[in-house]
């Protein structure tokens, strides 16, 4: 049997068609991803109770910096995969997926095991409370024993969807979400299990993951799985993989210290139920931004093919329809948040003070949130040329140099509500610069 290369055509069709055709199905993955997150505290805000949901809001530092290691080989081992393939280079294709492989071992296990041993002191230094810490525990004490196959499972699905196979990918993120959506509401309401079942089924839906993306690479009729002797260190693939996915591991790893310092100041401003507020609003925050990274995810096997078989003006035309598009999603996004906060509140508790604090919220947070899109889109299309510099300075630029100062400034005049206005004010500056440089570096990278 023939092998099968499902890259064919990412050098020849109609760019548009093309960026559908892999956005549409890594939007739905995305989408149904942050859908994980959602269940979870819909579930356990409604089932266990208004400070479970902050409880659980303590955990996204954690979670995040555990998602930080796993970007950091996904991202950067499916855009070398796109290259490569590009180049018409199987073999070093086949080796980055052997060293994705192990790399996930290495890095998920001793994430895992140190922090397990330090639990508690960790969430006491993310702003637990001696109400919150139980719930916080009990839920990441679970997550990190799956941890390891959170990684794998990402990691091999990013690869999946880069090699030719964005249906493949779509579905079986959608039956992990399908599976974590019906496994959650029987371990929290019917077994009794409370926080403790939310996080148990979220496990089992990655290791239902795992195991389909397992599958995929060990058949012969792939053009890129599993063979023997590519499952061998590199030092060249490893720096090569870090390079490129530093963009992710530092746009994670900030945004873990930005939750921190944003959960301190609610603690500070607000109490344990302005946390859960949080919680709720970035939720909804997540959803869109992870269909704008749906899109980004669809545009990177179709500009990194392009970038390294030197058709730059293809490369050029799907990062505009990216960010035209992106954009739309931003301003529906921006439209929910403003006119129907309350509603959406709702659905995760029945508690008044926590609705009025994360309505309140949402409307401030989202405020610029229509110019978010091009920001993240610009990022991720100089990570998928391979250009990580480029990418790691527009992505840190919102965190680190903008969102942590108006963090610290603006709620010493504003309090609650000035935590929830460093974010639009450090979406319109970053904004600015993610412009700047594109004028300032785009052409000089295409030539």
């Amino acid at each position: 049997m023939a092998e099968l290369n499902s890259t064919d055509g990412l050098d020849t069709r109609k760019v548009g068609s093309l960026l559908w055709q892999y956005s549409v199905p890594a939007i739905v993955a995305m989408a149904a991803s942050s859908l994980y997150n959602i269940i979870d505290r819909v579930f356990i805000g409604q089932g266990v109770g208004p400070l479970a949901i902050s409880g659980l809001a303590l955990t996204f530092p954690l979670m995040n910096l555990a998602a930080a290691f796993g970007a950091l080989v996904g991202a950067g081992a499916s855009t070398l995969v796109s290259i490569r393939l590009g180049q018409k280079d199987r073999d070093a294709a086949i080796l980055i997926l052997g060293n994705t492989i192990l790399l996930n071992l290495i890095l998920s296990i001793s994430f895992s095991i140190v922090t397990l041993i330090f639990l508690d002191k960790i969430l006491y230094v993310l702003g637990a409370s001696k109400d919150t810490l139980p719930y916080a525990r009990e839920f990441m004490q679970i997550i990190l024993l799956g941890n390891v196959l959170t990684h794998i499972y990402l990691g091999l699905n990013n690869i999946m969807r880069s090699s030719g196979y964005p249906q493949k990918a779509m579905i079986t993120t959608l039956l992990t979400v399908g599976s974590n959506a019906i496994l959650a509401p029987v371990f929290i309401f019917v077994l009794k299990w409370g926080i403790r079942g939310a996080a148990t089924a979220t496990v089992c839906a990655q290791f239902i993951g795992t195991i389909i993306v397992f599958s995929h690479f060990l058949q012969k009729q792939h053009y890129i799985r599993f063979l023997p002797g590519y499952f061998k260190m590199k030092l060249k693939i490893i720096r090569d993989i870090f390079s490129i996915g530093m963009s992710n591991f530092f746009m994670l790893t900030t945004s873990s210290l930005i939750i921190i310092i944003i959960n301190l100041s609610l603690e500070k401003y607000g109490g344990d139920f302005a946390i859960g507020a949080y919680g709720i609003i970035n939720s909804i925050l997540g959803l869109f931004a992870m269909m704008i990274v749906g899109f980004n995810q669809g545009m990177q096997p179709i500009a990194g093919y392009n970038f390294g078989a030197r058709k730059f003006p293809r490369v050029i035309k799907v990062y505009k329809h990216t960010v035209i598009t992106a954009t739309c999603v931003s301003v529906l996004g921006f439209i929910l948040g403003e006119i129907f906060p309350k509603q959406i509140a709702a659905a995760f508790t029945t508690n008044e003070a926590l609705k009025n604090l994360a309505s309140n919220g949402m409307r401030l947070c989202m405020a610029m949130f229509p110019i978010v899109g091009f920001q993240m889109v610009t990022a991720s299309f100089f990570q998928s040329i391979g250009k990580a510099k480029i990418s790691i300075l527009i992505s840190l630029s919102r965190q680190v140099l903008f969102l942590i100062p108006a963090l610290l400034i603006i709620p010493l005049f504003w309090g609650l509500n000035g935590v929830w206005c460093a974010i639009p004010a450090a979406d319109i500056t970053s904004s600015v610069l993610t412009f700047l440089v594109l004028r300032s570096q785009l052409h000089k990278v295409m030539k």
